[in-house]
């Protein structure tokens, strides 16, 4: 029996699930937590619905089923024996938004997703109030604009948590929440990796009798990396697995969102580290050495499943745009009479890239297909734009797409370089690096700072809760920093890419268009 098919028949495996912007991904890995043993994913898509970002209930469940579904097959076909037990099981998701259940944990409204920026009178009063950034997406934001707005649900309302939280919960029963995804509903004390009690006490005063509980009690209990969170109920298995081939009784760990996950994918729970995740949105994290100056509405402060602090740099605009045109490019294959795979669509487009003047001849891209706060847009228009002059090249434009799906991150990545925040290197995960060499070069021009990308990263935070899920098992002997860095990545391959001079000068012109560019992105939100 092959060791894979050893842990499974005996439970030393840990599964992970992620509900992601796109995709929905199970990761089954077993005693060795660096080796990926069974897969499966289901892809979906958020809808807009009355004016906000929403997934339903029924899609979180029918995806989470076929995901668990195919990894089942997927362990039952690679390795002969099909699980029923887990050592351990952890569940991600999402970060932010606003899950709000009434007493028998059902949902008032429906699910409003980290994309919704409707939400900027409650971040600007809370930001005032707390004396730290509040940005939109936070749940606490969420739960404000609903006071402020005075909505109908809030006399029902129980508890709030996150997306993560709300299916951990329908597995386990439990109100609990990881400390990473906490940080992103509110605001943590990183001493007591809990909520910070002056900021809970002052949002009280504020609230001033409009919600039906005190603060504290509304928002999960909150648990760092390596602390049980409840155990899987025969309900709950039949979430998982409505065939009932699961069995009730495995340990889970304490839900994350996709900050966290990421964290822990790539190396990066350590100071001076850090990751760039680049998917449907893009954010960099920062684990930092010392507290930041002052604050900035560039930046989240959250923190690191472990609970240390982390300088976080959101944009709600990542590779969907570069994907779009992707899509367009395959169509004109396939209408040619010549289809190409997408995969293959990516690798030829990004290639080309490679041979693009440094500065993107001129061309500028703009991904906002939602609002951007960290450029101060409240709405997005996808835009192109090229002047008379530019050159007007296929390599240019690409290069222009890859950098604008960099440059707002850029723009908040320099508030941290004026705090003297200093990185010895940045992960980068998602799918836009499977192409070697180009992504991961043209970040590295931007954030003027060394970025790795290793072969782990393509399971990305399905695979990092699927880690936290058996750090369960090692949490009395380590820390997790050590467990990550001493056993997950102990024998890991990874590729290192310094910034080239040329591509940071280059990088740093288009910065500048783009910055100026901004004005029509502005006038596009006004005017259509």
């Amino acid at each position: 029996m092959s060791t894979a098919a050893s842990d499974i028949t005996s439970a030393r495996t840990s599964l992970g699930i992620e509900l992601g912007s796109t995709r929905i991904k199970a990761c089954l890995i077993g005693s060795d937590p660096s080796q990926v043993i069974a897969v499966g994913s289901f892809a979906w898509a958020n809808e807009l619905v009355d004016g906000l970002w929403t997934y339903s209930v029924e899609a979180v469940w029918r995806g989470i089923q076929s995901a668990v579904a195919g990894l089942l097959t997927d362990a039952e076909e690679r390795h002969g024996v099909r699980p029923r037990q887990f050592g351990g099981i952890g569940i991600s998701a999402m970060m932010h938004g606003y899950v709000a259940l009434d007493a028998a944990g059902d949902l008032l409204v429906p699910f409003r997703t980290w994309r919704n920026t409707s939400t900027s009178a409650a971040a600007a009063e809370l930001t005032g109030l707390f004396g730290v950034n509040i940005p939109l997406r936070w749940s606490i934001a969420h739960l404000h604009q609903a006071v402020l707005a005075g909505e109908e649900h809030l006399p029902a309302l129980d508890r709030i948590t996150t997306l993560a939280g709300y299916v951990h919960e329908r597995l386990t029963g439990e109100h609990v929440l990881g400390v990473g995804d906490a940080s992103g509903m509110f605001p943590i004390d990183s001493s007591r990796v809990d909520y910070d009690s002056e900021m809970l006490d002052a949002y009280d005063r504020l609230a001033d009798g409009r919600l039906p509980r005190p603060t504290r009690d509304l928002l999960p209990h909150v648990l760092p990396a390596g602390a049980r969170a409840g155990t899987l109920t025969a309900e709950g298995a039949l979430l998982l697995d409505p065939r009932g081939g699961l069995e009730a009784g495995t340990p889970l760990c304490p839900p994350e969102g996709d900050a966290g996950t990421g964290m822990v994918a790539t190396n990066s729970v350590a100071p001076r580290t850090g990751n760039v995740s680049a998917g449907t949105s893009i954010f960099a994290m920062v684990v930092l050495e010392r507290p930041l100056a002052s604050a900035h509405q560039e930046l989240d402060l959250v923190t690191t499943p472990a609970g240390d602090a982390v300088a976080m740099v959101h944009c709600n605009n990542g590779a969907s745009e570069l994907a779009a045109w992707a899509s367009l490019f395959a169509r004109f294959a396939a209408a040619s009479g010549d289809p190409v795979d997408e995969d293959a669509v990516f690798e030829t487009l990004f290639r080309e890239a490679l041979d693009g003047a440094s500065d993107a001849g001129g061309l500028l891209a703009y991904n906002h297909l939602a609002g951007e706060p960290i450029v101060g847009l409240t709405s997005g228009r996808p835009l192109f734009v090229r002047t008379p002059d530019s050159a007007f090249t296929l390599a240019n434009f690409m290069r222009s797409q890859l950098y604008g799906v960099f440059a707002t991150l850029a723009v908040g990545m320099q508030v941290l370089d004026a705090e003297g925040v200093r990185l010895d290197r940045m992960f980068a995960h998602g799918g836009m690096f499977r192409t070697a060499g180009v992504a991961q070069r043209f970040l590295a021009a931007a954030l003027q700072a060394p970025v790795a990308v290793g072969e782990l990263a393509a399971e990305g935070g399905a695979w990092g809760i699927a880690v936290l899920a058996s750090y369960l098992g090692h949490a009395e002997a380590c820390s997790l920093r050590d467990y990550v860095n001493d056993v997950v990545f102990a024998d890991a391959d990874t590729r290192l890419t310094e910034p080239d001079a040329d591509d940071v000068a280059g990088f740093a012109a288009y910065l500048d268009g783009y910055r100026r560019g901004l004005a029509i992105e502005a006038a596009a939100v006004d005017a259509l």
